[in-house]
């Protein structure tokens, strides 16, 4: 008598490569799409707890505010890209508390947000690029990057979106030092939920959709670009 067979795994289609949590389907005029598979609550959780950040409602003139919207776009960058890890993998860790955070990123929990980025895939990383590249070079950037930060991190206090939003929009105006980790920021915690919302339509239509991204513009010359976006992107 003949030993049961395992059940045959499913067909690929030509073109697309099969992972747990996503299947990408390479060839596209506009890269690699990918499109996720079902994402669970507790991940839906996470991708909009992450958005909950302290983003300033009143334009401070001078240095330190400068230096203290840097470093939480670097927070945000770091925290988006974990978050995006997991939803790669399909799991998340239980204990979040140590990315819910706000304060300076440091030590061991830089380190090991930085790690989930360096596990990133190159086509879910290249996501990401896609939409950092675009708002880098789109005049039209910060008319997007701020409404989203602020509408996210504030979502029960319309007066506070609204001020955030101001904020966030006269810092890309007005310090375009500022932008490029802006717009890394905007970049690594849009995508996360894309990918939720792809998710989301998935389970509503029965088939694949992909996560939107914007067109890929140029990518920086590696002298332009911050220490912190080369290590956690690793496109330049």
């Amino acid at each position: 008598m003949n030993a049961p067979q395992p059940p045959a795994a499913p067909a690929v289609r030509r073109g697309e490569d099969v992972k747990s949590a996503y299947t990408v389907r390479v060839g596209d005029v506009r890269g690699d799409l990918i499109a996720p598979h079902a994402v669970s609550p507790h991940l839906v959780d996470v991708v909009e707890r992450i958005q909950r950040a302290p983003w300033p409602q009143w334009l401070e003139p001078g240095v330190r505010m400068r230096r203290e919207v840097a470093e939480l776009c670097r927070l945000q960058a770091a925290r988006g890209l974990t978050v995006l890890a997991w939803l790669a993998e399909g799991d998340a860790p239980a204990d979040i508390d140590w990315l819910l955070q706000t304060h300076r990123l440091t030590g061991r929990r830089q380190e090991r947000m930085y790690d989930a980025a360096e596990r990133l895939a190159d086509p879910v990383r290249e996501l990401v690029v896609a939409n950092w590249t675009w708002a880098m070079s789109n005049p039209h950037g910060g008319r997007v990057t701020a409404p989203f930060f602020a509408s996210r991190a504030y979502p029960d206090d319309g007066y506070a979106a609204a001020h955030a939003t101001m904020t966030l929009l006269q810092l890309w105006d007005r310090v375009p030092e500022v932008r490029q980790a802006l717009a890394v920021a905007w970049a690594a915690t849009r995508t996360p939920a894309d990918w939720c919302k792809a998710a989301e339509l998935r389970a509503g239509h029965g088939a694949e959709v992909p996560i939107f991204t914007y067109p890929r513009g140029p990518v920086p010359p590696k002298s332009a670009v911050r220490p912190w976006i080369s290590r956690l992107l690793r496109c330049v």
